[in-house]
This record gives structure tokens, C-alpha cells and sequence, in this order.
């Protein structure tokens, strides 16, 4: 089973990633992790932090000459604030200072419940592995399992539709053209009159010392019918992907297709229905999103995400002192007005590699030239089941 495991805090010496499950052959570009882990440092409103981190990949295990060995692959992304912060978070006991205690926590932010579930008096110790830093670890992973997707025929891509309210006009445009030139934007929109106006909001929220959130989409084309399974319900392609970018920080939402907008019309309207192509049976429509009964279709799959805004404000919102038990204002840490063209890139990576989760569930092997056989024999039977 394909997995993987995080570790490190947004302020020590580095992130590390472990990758299990990955099959023996499959092609390694560190320079392919290293372009997605700086995509994900691009976008206006960012704040002083990206200034400061490169973020690379370093390959610490199963990797040989440039291919995977089939056992666990760990990728290490070394925080170069680190120096700034060795005494502050420091492994050795002599270090301890409880006059940097942070006490004041953010609302929006897991500051408080984790304080006082993990029982701490010192807020930093919840906020440095709550924080969205964690996710350069989840992009490394992505960035290194969307080449096996890749060399398959399948294409993640990721954009932003809405930003503080402002929402991009992408109608006619596909996915592929909308990609493309999102990649050149600074808010990673594919519309240039809705990027200069979230440009003028993002200034405006700068000076209010406010944040932003907004809404990214994901298409994906490539995927073969049939990935996930209408048996049990944890095996359902959407639950599977819903779960992975609900665990994004900041995450209040996700929808597949047409969302929340299947709900208020009539089945008539909405059902994709099925009808012959040129290729054989086909839709005549994608209102699904690429998802019908927990299972790929065989059309672009197509989800968006709903972020909140960031939870520091340079102007802080109330909250309670736990040290002193009186109202005070919010801490405030290094932030950004905005991240939601970051965002985009995160949850790209996270649809990857849930995707190639269900992938390697359903063609596994041990090596790439068996999970290559797997799948052309697979097409080939899906292929000889139809009119």
C-alpha cells in the first residue's frame, strides 16, 4: 500500500518525508520535486518567509541511479530559517527560555484545542507542526509519486477560481489552456481583469493587517475508468480524495463536478448522460466531475477546494492569555495575506498522490513492468467489453 509519513516542525532544522509503497523501476526527477516544491513558494500576498526558504529535495533513501528500489523512498527538505531559531527550538533541555513562551492563541488556528489536548502551556509547541509548513513535505511526495501518474498518461493540474470573493471567468476555456496560463499569473488565475482586482484586494487586506481565503480547482485527465470501487465505503474515489484535502490546512471544503449545484436542479438536468463516441461509449456531459458511484469514469476528474482565510492577522482578533487567564489580544506570527495560489499547488500534489494510491491498488505489482502489464490488460478488457 502506497503511503507516507511527515515530520518536523515549521521552524526546526528540516521537513522529512517518508514515501512507502512505491514499486521497484519507476524514473526519479529530483529536479521535477524541486519544480513543484517552488511553485508552491510562488503567488502574490506571500509573506516574508518565501524570501528566506529554496525549498529542494534531498533523496536520503530508495533511490539508485535515478530509479525507485521498491523500498521506502525519504526525501528531506532542509529549512534554511533554521538558523534564526536553533536556540527557540531547540532539542536540548539547556536551551529552555519560558520567556519565549507564546500564550496568546489565534483563533481559526489549532492553537488553543492543541494546547490544551496535548496539555502544553507554551502555544509554539502546537503552532510549529500545525503550521501550513508541513505541507512543502506533502508537496515533495506528490511531486515525486505524479511521475509514475505521469508516466502513465495522467496530467494533475491545478488553479485558482476564486480569491477573496473575486472569482475568474475560465468559461470556455479547458482545463489544459486555463493550466497553462494560470502558471504565468501571480494569483495563478487564468483571467487577467479578476487577478488585477484580487492584486488591489490583497493590497487593501496588507494595510488592514486582514487576510484572505479563496477557492482552487483540480482537473485531472488521463484516469482510466474504474480506479476506486462502489463495494465498501472507504474504498469510494471521492471519499478517498475528499478525506486527503480535507487534511490540508485551512480546508473547509470540497466539492466533485458541479458540486452542491446537482442538489437544487432536476436529475434531468444533471445526470451525465451515456452516449457513443468516436472512442466507443462516452458522456455527454461531466456534471460528476469524473466520479460516479465511487469510481472513475473515464472523463476529467474535477474537484474544488475551499480554503479559509489565514488564521494571523497583523492585526490580531481577541483571545485569552493562558498564562494569565485575562482577554488579550491574538499572537502574531511572520504570515501571509494570502495563500490560496499556493494552495493550488498543495492540493494538486495531495490529489496526486491519492490518485496514485488508487492507481497501485489497482494495478500493484513490485516492479513498473508489472504494474505496466496489469494496466494494458486491463484496457485491453475494458476495451473488449464494450459494443
Amino acid at each position: 500500500m502506497l503511503r507516507f509519513l511527515t515530520a518536523g516542525e515549521s521552524h526546526g532544522p528540516c521537513l522529512t518525508v517518508i514515501i512507502e509503497g512505491l514499486p521497484s523501476g519507476c524514473t526519479v526527477s529530483v529536479e521535477a520535486i524541486d519544480q513543484q516544491l517552488a511553485r508552491r513558494q510562488l503567488g502574490y500576498g506571500r509573506g516574508g518567509r518565501m524570501k528566506i526558504e529554496k525549498d529542494r529535495a534531498g533523496i536520503r533513501s530508495g533511490v539508485r541511479w535515478g530509479e525507485t528500489l521498491g523500498s521506502p523512498v525519504t526525501l528531506v527538505i532542509e529549512n534554511l530559517d533554521w538558523k534564526n531559531w536553533t536556540k527557540k527550538m531547540s532539542a536540548d533541555p539547556a536551551d529552555r527560555d519560558p520567556s519565549l513562551a507564546v500564550t496568546r492563541p489565534r483563533p481559526g488556528h489549532a492553537d488553543l484545542a492543541g494546547s490544551l489536548k496535548y496539555d502544553h502551556e507554551d502555544v509554539r509547541n502546537v503552532l510549529e507542526r500545525a503550521s501550513a509548513r508541513e505541507t512543502t513535505a506533502r508537496v515533495a511526495a506528490g511531486g515525486l509519486v505524479r511521475q509514475l501518474l505521469e508516466h502513465f498518461g495522467v496530467a494533475v493540474m491545478g488553479y485558482c477560481s476564486e480569491i477573496g470573493g473575486v472569482t475568474a471567468d475560465h468559461s470556455g476555456m479547458t482545463p489544459e489552456k486555463i493550466f497553462a496560463a494560470a502558471e504565468d499569473s501571480q494569483v495563478r488565475m487564468a483571467d487577467a481583469d479578476a487577478e488585477k482586482r484580487v492584486i488591489e484586494l490583497i493590497d487593501d487586506c496588507r494595510k488592514d493587517g486582514d487576510t484572505l481565503g479563496g477557492i482552487v480547482e483540480v482537473c485531472v485527465t488521463g484516469l482510466p475508468v474504474g480506479l476506486g470501487s462502489y463495494v465498501h465505503w472507504d474504498r469510494k474515489t471521492d471519499s478517498r480524495l475528499a478525506a486527503a484535502l480535507m487534511s490540508i490546512q485551512a480546508t473547509k471544503g470540497v466539492e466533485f463536478g458541479a458540486g452542491f449545484h446537482a442538489s437544487r436542479v432536476r436529475g434531468s438536468q444533471v445526470h451525465d448522460e451515456i452516449v457513443l463516441t468516436d472512442d466507443g461509449i462516452g458522456r455527454a456531459s461531466n456534471n460528476y466531475g469524473g466520479v460516479e458511484g465511487g469510481m472513475t469514469s473515464g472523463e476529467p476528474l474535477l474537484l474544488r477546494v475551499a480554503f479559509k482565510p489565514i488564521s494571523t492577522l497583523m492585526k490580531p482578533l481577541r483571545s485569552v492569555d493562558l498564562a494569565t487567564g485575562k482577554e488579550s489580544s491574538a499572537a502574531v506570527e511572520r504570515s501571509d495575506v494570502v495563500a490560496i495560489p499556493a494552495a493550488a499547488v498543495i492540493a494538486e500534489n495531495v490529489v496526486a498522490f491519492e490518485l496514485a494510491r488508487l492507481f497501485l491498488e489497482k494495478f500493484g505489482g513490485d516492479s513498473l513492468r508489472e504494474i505496466e502489464r496489469n494496466y494494458q490488460g486491463y484496457l485491453k478488457q475494458v476495451k473488449d467489453s464494450l459494443p
